[in-house]
């Protein structure tokens, strides 16, 4: 017997159960909240103005920056919030969005880097079919089946979840909700819940496999190349790809490989930090300092900004000039 409850709400306990660390905490999360979303929004927008970028690897980047900012922002606002707040509180159905944007993001991410991949394969070991196979056409239908895999796998583990019967104990050991915390907490058999989310799990070490295959073939294939030049730039095209690869991969393989209880929870919530803040904020600088194509593009935007102020700086002198001459030649006229 069990003594069960209606929750209505959760009780984040956070990263520090130490108060003076809090406001600390809270700037520096905010500062790398901040600078994560403005790279990913800047990646966002140059992937799509910028005729250059009009590639197939630079429009997968922008939805990989645009699944970053939903797992960010699913997560760290109310982490910030809850930095000031004695009851560190999350309502019931805010407890229900947060996992269903968070799960469905990197759902999402993972298939949409195992497709990066491919695509880097399908870049270097068959160049003569790359334009025809990555079309337009096929990049927009890829990109919708990684946004529908992402949230149907969510809504499905959001459902089984949330129907859980909860104990009277509503504090989730960790900084937002996450499904291993929350099966912790619930009073009904979760077995088959559990042994379904380690077949859902599969996904990641399927993610992975392919991953690992088609870079393997890359490095093949980039070995028969006869010149250093072309080896370097081969190797360039691909790296600030295996770079983010290895961040979330490796993370994600150490969250849930293994239970997320008893002392281990605490190592998951600083495990944890890399796939909602770290990877997302490095993805941005990531890309584009390893990458000259998008640097000359930021330059040409930063370029074009500055010659528009310029030039609405030199109207606005011109206008200013005008008025004070038709303010003096009234002036004149009155005398």
């Amino acid at each position: 017997m069990y003594n069960e409850s209606i929750v209505s709400e959760f009780i984040l306990l956070g990263l520090s159960n130490a108060p003076d660390l809090d406001i600390t905490l809270f700037f520096v999360f905010l500062l790398m909240y901040v600078v994560c979303m403005t790279g990913n929004l800047i990646i966002i927008v140059i992937s799509n103005i910028d005729p250059a970028l009009n590639t197939p690897m630079y429009f997968f980047l922008g939805n990989l920056s645009f699944l970053d900012v939903l797992c960010t922002t699913s997560t760290i606002p109310n982490m910030l919030a809850n930095f000031f707040s004695k009851h560190k509180v999350i309502t019931f159905h805010g407890c229900v969005i947060q996992m269903f944007i968070f799960t469905a993001a990197m759902d999402a991410e993972f298939l949409l880097l195992t497709l990066m991949s491919i695509d880097r394969y399908l870049a270097i070991c068959n160049p003569l079919r790359y334009k025809t196979i990555m079309s337009k056409k096929s990049c927009y239908f890829m990109a919708a089946v990684v946004w529908t895999f992402g949230f149907c796998s969510s809504t499905y583990h959001t459902s089984s979840t949330f129907r859980l019967s909860f104990c009277s104990s509503n504090k989730i050991n960790h900084f937002f909700c996450e499904i291993p915390q929350l099966l912790a907490l619930s009073c009904s058999d979760t077995t088959l819940i559990e042994l379904l989310s380690v077949f859902a799990a599969s996904t990641l070490y399927i993610s992975v496999l392919v991953t690992v295959i088609s870079y393997i073939k890359i490095v093949l294939e980039i070995q028969k190349i006869n010149s250093a030049d072309g080896r370097g730039k081969a190797f360039s095209t691909c790296s600030s790809h295996a770079i983010v690869v290895t961040l979330v991969y490796s993370s994600c393989i150490f969250l849930y490989a293994k239970p997320a209880t008893g002392q281990g929870a605490n190592y998951n919530k600083e495990v944890a930090i890399l796939n909602t803040v770290v990877a997302p904020l490095l993805n941005p600088f990531i890309y584009t300092i390893r990458n000259q194509t998008v640097r000359k593009s930021l330059s040409d935007i930063l370029l074009f900004t500055r010659k528009q102020k310029n030039h609405m700086f030199q109207k606005l002198c011109k206008i200013r000039k005008a008025w004070l001459l038709a303010y003096s030649a009234c002036k004149n006229g009155r005398h």
